[in-house]
């Protein structure tokens, strides 16, 4: 059974402008993440949501692209426009676009 259909970009159509959101969890995060997004884990997503970036629309991160799926199909039924990053971070560095990590350290994807 799967939910209602959300809508996907892969990483070679996403805007250069976009505004990314990576709802992983922090130490994910910290290993490794696209620079210039956001970050807001989906298990603390419902009680900060306030904290969106006011971007429309909202391209939705994670590891593979399946949490994200979830939060853009949470994120839609809230009103807020978003679209899920199809691949996910995985892609992102296997397209070889820039990754950084916290602390100066090796970035990696995990």
């Amino acid at each position: 059974m799967t939910g209602p259909a959300v809508p996907v970009v892969s990483v070679a159509q996403l805007p250069a402008d976009a505004a990314l959101l990576d709802v992983r969890e922090s130490d994910e995060w910290a290993a490794g993440h696209a620079p210039g997004a956001s970050h807001l884990p989906m298990s603390e997503l419902a009680g900060r949501i306030h904290e969106l970036p006011d971007e429309d629309p909202l391209y939705v991160v994670c590891r593979s692209g399946g949490r994200s799926a979830r939060v853009v199909a949470y994120l839609a039924g809230q009103g807020y426009p978003a679209v899920n990053v199809e691949g996910g971070m995985l892609a992102w560095a296997g397209q070889g676009r820039e990754v950084v990590a916290d602390g100066g350290a090796e970035p990696q994807i995990v």
